[in-house]
């Protein structure tokens, strides 16, 4: 078996495109369930809580595409770092599956829903934190020094919360977890991911 060097860049280039197929299902899980809401108003009962984590999913979604682009720094790939991303890749579809299963007719609403499944999507909404830090720290040292100690009080302050929404149905605090991670998330990516110079 004859070993195939290929420049850094190339191999990223085609890391990116396996994981877009992944993410482009995703966008179209959520955006596929948003339009049947819009299509459909009074057959399914809209949870706010419910919406707004489809609207930070779709962010996530479209802010991760951007903030791997910081991956092209990577010099040695290997197969370990393809496959770790390609997963971390498919928790994201995960959430926004669990957010618009094939059906919920099961339930009364998208709040009985959400809430009666919130320990799976609380869960691997957890695990896509721990897979965001080994995602920064593969790309170096210099990458994760540019959003200073706030970044290691993040991850820490993400696991508590989601731990609590899995241990709480309290309809408050799902309430205020949603919005602050939607300000939360948008000042982030507006202070250190508004360029990727």
């Amino acid at each position: 078996m004859t070993n195939v060097s290929l420049p850094p860049a190339e191999i990223f280039q085609h890391v990116r495109m396996i994981m877009g197929m992944v993410l482009g299902l995703s966008i179209t899980r959520l955006l596929t369930g948003l339009v049947r809401i819009i299509q459909h108003p009074g057959q399914t009962r809209i949870y706010p809580v419910h919406i707004g984590w489809v609207m930070t999913m779709l962010i996530t979604l479209i802010h991760f595409w951007w903030w791997e682009f910081w991956l092209v720094d990577v010099q040695h790939w290997t197969f370990e770092i393809y496959l770790f991303l390609i997963i971390y890749a498919i928790l994201l579809f995960f959430l926004s599956a669990f957010l618009f299963p094939d059906t919920i007719s099961d339930y009364t609403g998208y709040e009985d829903f959400f809430l009666s499944r919130r320990k799976w999507f609380f869960a691997i909404f957890g695990a896509t934190v721990v897979f965001d830090l080994i995602d920064t720290l593969i790309k170096g040292h210099a990458h994760y020094t540019m959003f200073s100690m706030e970044y290691w009080f993040r991850v820490p302050a993400y696991l508590v919360l989601c731990g609590v929404a899995i241990y709480t149905p309290n309809r408050r605090f799902h309430l205020g977890f949603v919005i602050f991670g939607l300000i939360y998330e948008g000042s982030w990516i507006l202070r250190h991911f508004n360029t990727l110079g």
